[in-house]
C-alpha cells in the first residue's frame, strides 16, 4: 500500500520538463510535498518576515511620513496579489498534469528554456545566496552588539561573530527537505512577532522619555540626494517585502495544492501587516531622520543604553534566532541543486551513498557563504543591488507576466492592462533603484575594507 502511496505522489508531483520521467535528486529529497498550508504559511513567513523590516524606519528617512506608508501600503497591496497570481498558475499547469516545483520550471515552460537557464535560474540563486550572505552578516552583527553589551572593552572582531553564526548555520543546512524546516518556521513566525513587539516597545519608551533624539521628520533638502535617497528607500522596501521562492514553497505542499497557497499568504500577511507597520512606525517616530540603518542601533546613543541592557539582550537573541531560520530557507535552492548534481534519486535518501555528499556539499556551502559574509562587511550596500535587479522582477514583474501568457485574458479586459502597468512600472523602478545602489557602493567605497570591524 505504502509502495502505490508513493508512486501516487511521484506522478503528481512531476515537473513540466520531468513529466512522465522520474523526479531528479533534488525534487524529490528537498522539494518533497508533504506539507499543509499551515506549514505553508509558517515557510511564507520566515522568508518574507525577517529582521531586514528592522531597517523600514531608515527607508522612512527619506521618504517621509506619507511616502513611507504610502510606500508600505503598495508593496503589501502588489506583492500579495503577484504571489497569489504566481500561486493561481502553478495551480493551472499542475491541474495540466505539469506541476512546476521550481521557478526556473516555470520560466522554461512559460517563456522558453534560454529564460530559465540563463536569466530566471541565475538570478533567483543569486537572490537567495545573498539572503544566505545578508543573514550571516546580520547575524554576527547582532552577537557583536550583544558581546559589546556585556563586554564594552571586548576586543573580539566582527568577523569572528560572523564565524560563531556559520557554525550554527553549518548544523541547521543538513536539515533534509523544506518541509523538515516546518517545526523550526513556527518558532521562527513566534521569534518575528517578538523582536518586532520589541523593537515597537523600545521606540515608543525612547520616543516618550526625556532620553531620545530631538524629533526631526525634515528630508535632505540636497535635490540629486534626496532623489537618489528616494529611490534608494524605495529597494529596501521592495527586498524586505521580497520571496523569490514562491514556487518552492508551493512545491511542499501535499497535493491537491487548489487554495491551500492563498490560505498560506493570509497567515504570512496577517504577520506581515502587525510587524512591518508597527515597526515602521513607531521608529520613525521616535527618531526621525536619525533613524539608523537597523533600529537596534538607535536604542543605544554615543555609548548609553537608551533602554534596559537586559531589553536590548533579548531582542537581539531573538533576532539572532530568526536569521538562523531565514538563512536555512534561503538555503534551500542551493540545496536542491546540490542535491540533483550529487545525490542519486535511486538510493535511500538516508543511505550512505547520499548522506556523505549531502553533508559535504551543504558544508562547503554555509562555508562558503560565511567566508563572504566575514570578508565583505559592507555586504548590505551590495544586498541593495541584488534587491534591484533579483527581488523586483521576481516578485513584481515576472508573476503578472506569467499570469496573462498562461490565462491570455483579453486586451479588453482591465486585468490585462493593470497586469502590464505594474510590469512596466516596477521593471522601471528596478532599473532605477539599481542606479541608486551602485551610486550608494560608490560613495561608501572610501569606507570599504575587507574583515573591518565595523
Amino acid at each position: 500500500m505504502g509502495t502505490v502511496g508513493e508512486k501516487d505522489i511521484k506522478i503528481s508531483r512531476v515537473s513540466s520538463h520531468d513529466h512522465g520521467k522520474e523526479l531528479d535528486a533534488g525534487a524529490l529529497f528537498v522539494l518533497k510535498s508533504k506539507g499543509s498550508w499551515v506549514h505553508c504559511g509558517y515557510h511564507l513567513t520566515t522568508s518574507i518576515v525577517a529582521p531586514p523590516l528592522l531597517s523600514l524606519p531608515f527607508a522612512f528617512v527619506s521618504l517621509g511620513w506619507w511616502g513611507g506608508i504610502l510606500c508600505l501600503v503598495i508593496g503589501a497591496l502588489v506583492t500579495f496579489y503577484s504571489y497569489n497570481l504566481l500561486s493561481r498558475v502553478l495551480e493551472h499547469h499542475a491541474q495540466l498534469g505539469r506541476r512546476h516545483l521550481r521557478f526556473r520550471d516555470m520560466a522554461n515552460d512559460i517563456l522558453g528554456p534560454r529564460w530559465g537557464k540563463y536569466y530566471v535560474g541565475p538570478i533567483q540563486f543569486m537572490v537567495c545566496y545573498g539572503a544566505v550572505i545578508g543573514s550571516t552578516l546580520l547575524g554576527g552583527q547582532c552577537m557583536k552588539a550583544i558581546y559589546l553589551l556585556l563586554n564594552p572593552s571586548g576586543t573580539m572582531k566582527l568577523y569572528e561573530f560572523v564565524v560563531i553564526f556559520g557554525g550554527l548555520m553549518l548544523v541547521l543546512a543538513q536539515m533534509p527537505s523544506f518541509h523538515s524546516l516546518r517545526h523550526i518556521n513556527l518558532i521562527s513566525l513566534l521569534l518575528c512577532l517578538a523582536y518586532s513587539a520589541c523593537a515597537t516597545a523600545g521606540s515608543i519608551y525612547i520616543g516618550n522619555s526625556s532620553k531620545g533624539p530631538e524629533k526631526d521628520y525634515s528630508i535632505n533638502s540636497d535635490k540629486e540626494t534626496r532623489i537618489f535617497g528616494i529611490f534608494n528607500a524605495i529597494a529596501i522596501i521592495a527586498t524586505t517585502f521580497g520571496n523569490g521562492i514562491i514556487p518552492e514553497i508551493q512545491a511542499t505542499i501535499a497535493p491537491p495544492v487548489k487554495g491551500k497557497m492563498f490560505k498560506g499568504l493570509c497567515i504570512c500577511y496577517a504577520m506581515l501587516s502587525t510587524t512591518f507597520f508597527s515597526v515602521a512606525i513607531s521608529g520613525y517616530w521616535a527618531f526621525g531622520n536619525k533613524a539608523e540603518g537597523l533600529i537596534l542601533s538607535n536604542f543605544t546613543h554615543n555609548g548609553q543604553n537608551l533602554v534596559p541592557k537586559s531589553f536590548i539582550f533579548i531582542t537581539n537573541i531573538f533576532t539572532i534566532l530568526q536569521l538562523s531560520a531565514v538563512a536555512v530557507v534561503y538555503l534551500q535552492p542551493t540545496n536542491e541543486v546540490l542535491e540533483r548534481t550529487f545525490a542519486d534519486p535511486k538510493s535511500s535518501e538516508f543511505s550512505t551513498r547520499n548522506i556523505i555528499p549531502r553533508l559535504i556539499s551543504r558544508s562547503v556551502s554555509v562555508i562558503i557563504s560565511t567566508t563572504i559574509a566575514a570578508m565583505l562587511p559592507f555586504f548590505g550596500d551590495i544586498n541593495a543591488v541584488i534587491g534591484a535587479f533579483g527581488f523586483l522582477p521576481l516578485d513584481f514583474v515576472l508573476p503578472v507576466i506569467f499570469y496573462n501568457l498562461t490565462f491570455k485574458p483579453s486586451k479588453r479586459r482591465p486585468i490585462f492592462w493593470f497586469n502590464m502597468a505594474i510590469a512596466l512600472v516596477f521593471s522601471v523602478l528596478g532599473v532605477i533603484a539599481a542606479v541608486a545602489a551602485v551610486r550608494q557602493i560608490s560613495l561608501d567605497a572610501k569606507t570599504y575594507r575587507l574583515f573591518a570591524n565595523v
